[in-house]
């Protein structure tokens, strides 16, 4: 099933992450700048040291014309752009991480609404 949101609209997607992260043993913080998620994990050998790693998750506004079977189940929005993908390679990295803790320092997982858009949130401006 596929429901892609635009902008800042990621409700439903957030649930997951944010299930998904916290499962993982994940520390996440939630709604930064409106649909953000960030996510830190400890490693070994002390935080002297920090990696951001990011995803974005928003949609298009592009109706998507098919009759595949992950076709959106709400219209007026399309993953055309990857970002489903980003995504779920960034959860997959991070749950990786958890299981074999081959790093030192801090990673920071991102999952980031509305960056193509000209929408500025707190958590931007920042």
């Amino acid at each position: 099933m596929s429901i892609p949101n635009c902008l800042t609209r990621n409700l439903r997607p957030q649930i997951l992450l944010l299930r998904s992260s916290r499962s993982f043993g994940i520390e996440v913080t939630q709604d930064i700048g409106g649909t953000h998620i960030v996510g830190v994990l400890e490693g070994n050998n002390g935080k002297d040291r920090s990696i951001d790693l990011r995803a974005d998750m928003d949609a298009l506004a592009i109706t998507e014309m098919n009759d595949f079977d992950h076709k959106p189940t709400n219209t007026g929005a399309m993953h055309a752009c990857g970002h489903d993908g980003h995504t779920t390679m960034l959860l997959g990295a991070a749950r990786y991480l958890v299981e074999t803790h081959i790093f030192s320092g801090r990673i920071i997982f991102i999952f980031q609404p509305a960056e193509k858009w000209a929408v500025k949130t707190a958590a931007q401006r920042a």
